[in-house]
């Protein structure tokens, strides 16, 4: 299984970016598909993560109704819509899958993407 974030780059304060995650290698419908990011000098932290059907979701408290995760499993993909971004959000974006369950913890996810930077000027 391969995965590949795209979607990143440089946004004004309250702006929207759109990332992608394509998976090959495998179909994505038996996997959970999770974002994380990691800031300059922070650890990764979860952003958001959705399961298999994609009729459940989870998010970290301070992206909770700006960030929405999704996916199409026809075509393999996830995605992480950002809405209302602020310069906190900016760090290096990335994608995880794993076969298990949702799961907050970097550790829980197997498979990992290349990571794309959101960068967030005020």
């Amino acid at each position: 299984v391969q995965l590949q974030a795209s979607g990143g780059g440089l946004v004004q304060a309250g702006g929207s970016l759109r990332l992608t995650c394509a998976l090959t290698g495998r179909t994505a419908s038996p996997y959970i598909m999770g974002w994380f990011r990691q800031a300059p000098g922070k650890e990764r932290e979860f952003v958001g993560a959705i399961n298999r059907s994609g009729g459940r979701t989870e998010y970290t408290g301070s992206v909770k109704g700006r960030f929405t995760v999704s996916r199409d499993n026809r075509n393999d993909m996830a995605y992480l819509q950002m809405n209302s971004l602020q310069p906190e959000d900016t760090a290096v974006y990335y994608c995880a899958a794993n076969q298990e369950f949702i799961s907050a913890r970097a550790a829980g996810y197997v498979h990992w993407g290349q990571g794309t930077l959101v960068t967030v000027s005020s």
